[in-house]
């Protein structure tokens, strides 16, 4: 039990000392300065369906689903859980993600990878603007290992390290990046509570041969041969952002439970965003949701706030299987859909 309660109070202090110096208040003032901003964009269908409010986690809420919010909420997973989704996102690109989990006693394991496929992009050059039947890729590549302890019925922690790979062409930068999290539940009462801080780590920046270019030195003799120059790369920093969530869920009899959600994020290079969520489920079979995102510039994404989704979980003689669908509407693009697979043993 002490050594539980020591562990608990150095992430305790490991987690504020980072909130506080990796995460400022929402700055709009540095809005788009942050790179691997995809980090930031959901990939699971119930967490995406509910708003991206699910920082506290909920009942029945798969463990590498929770992940995603906060790597605390790992500890919902009661054995072995494996996830598939699938999204469908803006300018027909596609998004893999899949991950694994294991519980051991109090600690949970877990394995994800989430892969960005542009497909094949028509290739135009400084020297060559025009569109020719060359073309060229992008891949965004991001590995997380996750732990996630009980330390009582009510308190957990987590932790994950992601390795994050970015590659335009024959440009690429490669770093790693860190979440931690805590969750509270209120004893009986249906309240949850949770915080995270996602998304920190060192400065990253991108190099490779395509940052080689061919030029006249200054003092070169105009006829000699121009020389390799190796532009450097800025340095960028990843997109930090901490999270505040609740959930409250109740039953309403007759086998229907509702759970409402609310979140607060604190941006570290854009606005400050609020979002909140609501399900129904019946029976622990049939999930319909929604959701909403608020910041005080949404006319500055593309994203108009609106959030929706249902679910089936099909027990399978003591196994689960678990569907999901999300729809994210947007104003400028095809609206984002994806669906999610958990299978829970």
């Amino acid at each position: 039990m002490r050594s539980n309660t020591g562990i608990l109070y150095l992430m305790v202090a490991c987690l504020m000392l980072l909130t506080t110096a990796d995460v400022q208040a929402g700055d709009k003032k540095r809005r788009g300065t942050a790179g691997s901003e995809q980090l930031l964009i959901p990939l699971t269908a119930r967490s995406t369906a509910l708003g991206q409010a699910a920082t506290s986690g909920l009942m029945g809420m798969t463990g590498l689903e929770a992940l995603a919010s906060n790597p605390a909420a790992l500890s919902l997973n009661n054995g072995t859980n494996a996830m598939f989704s699938r999204m469908e996102y803006v300018a027909d690109i596609g998004v893999n993600y899949f991950g694994i989990a294991q519980r051991l006693g109090n600690n949970n394991l877990a394995l994800t990878v989430s892969s960005w496929d542009f497909g094949d992009i028509p290739l135009q050059t400084e020297l060559n603007p025009e569109v020719s039947n060359v073309t060229w890729t992008a891949s965004y590549v991001t590995v997380g290992a996750s732990y996630a302890r009980n330390f009582t019925d009510r308190i957990a922690a987590g932790f994950t390290a992601k390795v994050v790979n970015e590659r335009i062409d024959d440009v690429s930068s490669s770093g790693v990046a860190f979440d931690a999290g805590m969750t509270y539940l209120v004893g009986e009462s249906g309240l949850r509570f949770g915080v995270s801080l996602k998304n920190f780590g060192p400065d990253r920046q991108f190099s490779g041969t395509g940052l080689v270019q061919f030029a006249q030195l200054p003092g070169q003799n105009p006829d000699a041969q121009p020389q390799a120059v190796v532009i450097e790369g800025a340095a960028y920093e990843m997109p930090s952002l901490l999270n505040f969530g609740t959930a409250y869920t109740r039953q309403l009899g007759s086998g229907a439970v509702v759970t409402v959600l609310g979140n607060f994020r604190s941006n570290s290079f854009s606005q400050d965003q609020f979002s909140g969520g609501l399900e129904l489920g019946f029976r622990n079979i049939l999930f319909v949701r929604g959701g909403f995102q608020y910041e005080e510039d949404m006319d500055l994404t593309f994203y108009n706030g609106a959030n929706f989704g249902a679910g089936l979980n099909l027990d399978l003689g003591g196994n689960t299987l678990i569907v999901d669908y999300a729809y994210r509407s947007t104003d400028f693009f095809d609206n984002v859909q994806m669906v999610t697979v958990n299978v829970v043993l």
